[in-house]
C-alpha cells in the first residue's frame, strides 16, 4: 500500500503531525510505502488527484483525507481498506 502525505514546505502543522501519521500507518499496514510530497515539488499530480489544502492524504493515488487526519482516524482507515483486499 503506498501512502502520500502531501504538504508545503515550512507549515509546521504538516511538519509536526508527519512522525505521528508515519508511525499509525506503519503499524496499520504491514507492506507501507510512505512518501512525502511537497506540493511545491508535485502541483501538477497534487492537481490531479483532488488535493485542496494541506497537508492532505492520498492512499494508493486517491485522496482519502482532504485534510490532516489524526493518527487514530488514519490508522482504522488503512485497517478497513486492507480487511477490504483479503
Amino acid at each position: 500500500m503506498k501512502i502520500e502525505l502531501f504538504y508545503s514546505p515550512g507549515c509546521q502543522e504538516c511538519a509536526a503531525a508527519q512522525a505521528r501519521l508515519k508511525a499509525a500507518a506503519q503499524q496499520a499496514v504491514a507492506d507501507l510505502e510512505w512518501r512525502e510530497l511537497s506540493v511545491l515539488d508535485e502541483l501538477d499530480y497534487a492537481v490531479e488527484l483532488g488535493v485542496l489544502t494541506l497537508p492532505s492524504i492520498a492512499v494508493d493515488g486517491e485522496l482519502v483525507f482532504a485534510s490532516l487526519p489524526t493518527p487514530k482516524q488514519l490508522f482504522e482507515a488503512l485497517r478497513r481498506r486492507t480487511a477490504r483486499e483479503t
